[in-house]
């Protein structure tokens, strides 16, 4: 060796970046398939409603959020697409948005509301008064001799 410089070695393992390069995409960044997140909710019941808020920032709630129910089941859906411009840094979440809840009876589909503002989604649930059960006699028949004979 000559000179003052002394040779660097280097590892048998480079480094992680030495093999991504400085061109691969950063990791929250990239995705190698489409995602689908889950929906920060909450369902609360007062008064005969069930309020069920959801956090669905930057959504044009006429054409990215979907609202379906069936039997006693509530859906959520929603689709954030992400713009062309080109970004330095982005944590904003783009995909699919979903998240379906079961309330305790059957919903009336015509009995739900839903609005959004200010990036919150709020949906309330009418729900019918529970029926009070009436009680009522069963009777018992007296098994027959024919019904035990059939083996």
């Amino acid at each position: 060796m000559s000179g003052t410089q002394m040779e660097r070695r280097r590892s048998l393992f480079p480094d992680l970046m030495d093999w991504f390069g400085t061109d691969f995409p950063r990791f929250p960044v990239w995705r190698p398939m489409p995602d689908v997140h889950p929906i920060p909710i909450e369902v609360t019941s007062q008064e005969g409603q069930y309020v069920l808020r959801a956090e669905l920032p930057g959504m044009d709630p006429a054409k990215d959020i979907h609202i379906t129910v069936e039997g006693d089941t509530l859906t959520v859906g929603a689709e954030h697409t992400e713009s062309k411009e080109e970004k330095d840094h982005s944590e904003f979440r783009y995909g699919s948005f979903h998240r379906t809840v079961r309330l305790p009876a059957q919903i009336p589909s015509d009995r739900v509301e839903a609005e959004y503002e200010d990036g919150i989604l709020t949906v309330r649930v009418a729900m019918e008064p529970e029926k009070a059960e009436t009680a009522r006699s069963i009777p018992v028949k007296r098994a027959t001799a024919n019904d035990h004979d059939e083996s």
